[in-house]
């Protein structure tokens, strides 16, 4: 699917599909020409119709860190990450743009919140974004927003569950490992696309073009630069938290194993005394009990099940 976004004065429609480009009129009027999910076909149009080319999905994501950001005679290709988190499963959907001119294009193979958002922002005020470079300026600061949003419910995630460990620790040891996990997971990711962004930004502030447009580039990477401190302070809660975790999983374990060596030393001395006679006197009320026997049965089964259903019940097994 293909969003041309064409802006006369300070009007701005939205045309889907390429087919009304027929002039140079109408290709310099357009600002934004958005692909998502884009076929073969599509993407050959445009390519044919800007005289450029586009990287596969598979190549995009290829690309080596220090070729995501490539600038050659009248244009700019960049290729960003952009955090997906699904089902607590986080990933990084790469995205390339291509800013030629006053045009960008942008490629995409995943809805992405951060469009659909500067999409409202770019209908209700089109007069504020005049060429494609400040329209990616501005996807990119609303991506930036949006991972401090993340890592800022991250963080609260992480002292709930530091709380549920020091104040309501309960027999769910593996649950609260595989949250610790996830959450470093995410905070690796969120880290990795911030610094994609930085390594991007900074390319761009160094870059001869859009000389006099970049006042917000200083700002963009002063927030990213505070993120990335944010991130590494969770990845040393998060560590802190794992070694308190585990040591408190050992006192728990220390204080099972203390009981079963006392119920061991308990019953020790007994069993010892029962093998050494055997418990063979005459005077032996059940030896000629009519019910001796199966009393006897049940008394073992009951000996047996009752310490296992009180370790069950204290968590211990």
């Amino acid at each position: 699917m293909i969003n041309c976004y064409v802006k006369k004065g300070n009007k701005l429609t939205i045309v889907e599909g390429i087919e009304f480009l027929d002039t140079n009129e109408d290709k310099n009027s357009v600002i934004w020409i958005d692909m998502l999910l884009p076929t073969i076909d599509e993407i050959k149009a445009v390519e044919h119709m800007f005289d450029m080319k586009f990287p596969t999905k598979q190549e995009s994501e290829e690309i080596e860190l220090s070729s995501r950001y490539w600038e050659e005679n009248n244009r700019i290709e960049i290729n960003s990450y952009f955090l997906v988190n699904e089902n607590n499963q986080a990933s990084n959907e790469t995205v390339s743009f291509i800013l030629q001119g006053t045009l960008l294009i942008s490629v995409r193979y995943k809805k992405l919140q951060s469009f659909d958002t500067f999409t409202k922002k770019l209908l209700i005020s089109p007069r504020e974004f005049r060429t494609g470079y400040s329209i990616f300026c501005q996807i990119i600061d609303i991506r930036i927003d949006a991972d401090a949003d993340t890592i800022e419910n991250l963080s609260k995630e992480i002292t709930k569950i530091r709380k549920h460990v020091f104040t309501d620790y309960s027999n769910d040891d593996e649950e609260i490992l595989e949250k610790i996990s996830t959450f470093e997971d995410l905070n690796m990711k969120i880290r990795e696309n911030l610094t994609d962004k930085q390594r991007i930004l900074n390319s761009l502030l160094k870059s001869q073009k859009f000389v006099d447009d970049k006042q917000e580039l200083p700002i963009m990477l002063k927030d990213i630069k505070s993120l990335i401190e944010h991130t590494n302070f969770n990845f040393e809660r998060l560590d802190y938290l794992q070694n308190i975790f585990i040591g408190v999983l050992s006192i728990e374990q220390n204080k099972v194993i203390k009981i079963f060596t006392i119920v061991n030393v308990i019953f020790l001395p007994p069993t010892l005394i029962a093998s050494m006679y055997g418990m063979n006197f005459d005077f032996m009320p059940e030896l000629h009990w009519e019910y001796g026997y199966l009393f006897s049965i049940i008394f073992m089964i009951l000996a047996s099940v009752t310490p296992l259903l009180i370790f069950k019940k204290k968590g211990w097994i």
